[in-house]
């Protein structure tokens, strides 16, 4: 057993600056091994003696490893990812347990007098990121009783849970303040405006409908946007990405002249892909908007309310709310998602903390254009809501102007740990790219 370890045992899990400060007055040991999720855990073998041996070969300030997760009775694997510099999420999941080198805890508390009641361990670990190395260890070291036991789909919404604001208007400081002291804030008083005169386009605005095999909901989501109402020109654009299930037949039979189906020449297309083949083409009118092929409009006014957006806060991008809600559009948690945790004078430094901005997405496409979609089908809108955050003002709608629905066939609704970490270390990589971009600003 290592004696230059202390076990930090505490009633509550260890999250406030207060509690933090108080294990770095009393702790002896070289390091202490914190909990920081209200869970059990059972240690295996020779753990202490391990985490004592890496951490003191790497000179880490923190530690946290790959685990096993106990939910029901069964024990199963629950790697971690590595942490990247972008990795600015206050929800990147280290496991419960993390090893603190005392000294570099201690240290903390000089020059940071702010005081947390919940980003406390948040604050902390952004300081270590950018004075240290924090250690992520490929070894499953413990395991952790699950506690919660939500669908992917449902716990991916906390950060804009109405009943967490006080927690992520804390860790919404703890980020700025390390974009600050990094040099990566972006200050939003010098944005760059559109023209909205740029460009010669076919039509005010393009709805954009990437699809492949969506069969049983392209028909009501192509209908959805034909019947918006509007005082200006638009079109539908659908890109059928070389669909199998007679989804191309589907659009075949919905003839209109404002619908226009594009069959891509490529087949190594992702979501982003399909978006620039339908930005890019003859075409796409002056503002593109998203439209998803398993949802809806939940208005016929949805179209005019975001582009009199674009032209009412002078935005080059706009964001607009939604309702989660069931094939039969009944709602489910947790209900209309209409991310009022941005605000126009930080939005752009939060961007870098949450998941993801909002739907729907529409942008000036003349912007669009110079910057383009990754292709990607996951996090693609993302990247090019920080590249827009970065330059312009992105509008924001906070009345529900979409439906997303979640159906039996929903491809994001219950995720393995596998793909969400794929997911997640994706977007770590974008909040990555765009960090260095900012810090070379």
């Amino acid at each position: 057993m290592s004696t230059r370890i202390e076990i930090i045992q505490q009633l509550q899990p260890v999250v406030s600056t207060k509690a933090l400060r108080s294990i770095a007055g009393t702790c002896t040991a070289d390091y202490a091994l914190i909990s920081v999720k209200p869970t059990d855990y059972s240690m295996g073998q020779n753990v202490l003696e391990r985490m004592e041996q890496i951490a003191d070969a790497t000179g880490a300030l923190m530690l946290y490893a790959d685990h096993y997760a106990m939910t029901g009775g069964k024990r199963e694997p629950h790697p971690c990812i590595d942490l990247q510099e972008g990795a600015l999420r206050d929800d990147f999941d280290f496991g419960g347990l993390l090893l603190i080198r005392t000294s570099a805890l201690k240290d903390f508390f000089i020059g940071n007098p702010t005081d947390y009641e919940y980003a406390g361990v948040y604050a902390l670990r952004l300081y270590m990121q950018r004075t240290g190395q924090i250690f992520h260890v490929n070894e499953y070291l413990y395991t952790e009783e699950e506690t919660d036991t939500r669908k992917s789909g449902e716990k991916q919404f906390d950060y804009v849970n109405p009943r967490n604001r006080e927690v992520q208007i804390e860790m919404e400081r703890a980020c700025t303040e390390h974009l600050q002291a990094i040099g990566a804030a972006v200050d939003t008083t010098h944005r760059l405006e559109p023209d909205f005169s740029e460009g010669s386009f076919p039509v005010e605005a393009s709805v954009v409908i990437p699809v492949y095999n969506r069969a049983k909901t392209i028909a009501d989501a192509v209908k959805s946007a034909l019947e918006q109402q509007t005082t200006f020109s638009f079109n539908v654009i659908v890109v059928d990405n070389h669909s199998t299930d007679g989804t191309g037949e589907i659009l075949r039979s919905l003839s209109n002249p404002s619908l226009k189906v594009i069959t891509p020449e490529r087949t190594d297309l992702g979501i982003g892909g399909c978006w620039n083949e339908a930005v890019y083409s003859q075409h796409c009118g002056r503002f593109a908007v998203q439209l998803d092929s398993d949802d809806l409009y939940s208005s016929p006014h949805t179209l005019q309310r975001i582009v009199d957006c674009f032209h009412e806060q002078h935005a080059a991008m706009v964001i607009g709310s939604y309702r989660m809600c069931d094939f039969e559009l009944n709602t489910l948690p947790p209900g209309i998602i209409d991310h009022r945790e941005w605000t126009d004078e930080n939005g752009p430094n939060n961007a870098l903390r949450i998941n993801g901005l909002g739907a729907p997405r529409a942008f000036f496409t003349p912007l669009l254009r110079k910057v383009g979609f990754p292709n990607t089908s996951y996090g693609e809108d993302y990247a090019l809501g920080l590249w827009f955050s970065r330059h312009h003002r992105i509008g924001r709608i906070y009345d529900e102007l979409y439906l997303c629905r979640r159906w039996g066939g929903n491809s994001d609704a219950a995720l393995s740990i596998d793909r969400i970490n794929a997911n997640n270390h994706y977007k770590d990589s974008l909040r990555t790219i765009e960090l260095l971009a900012r810090k070379k600003k």
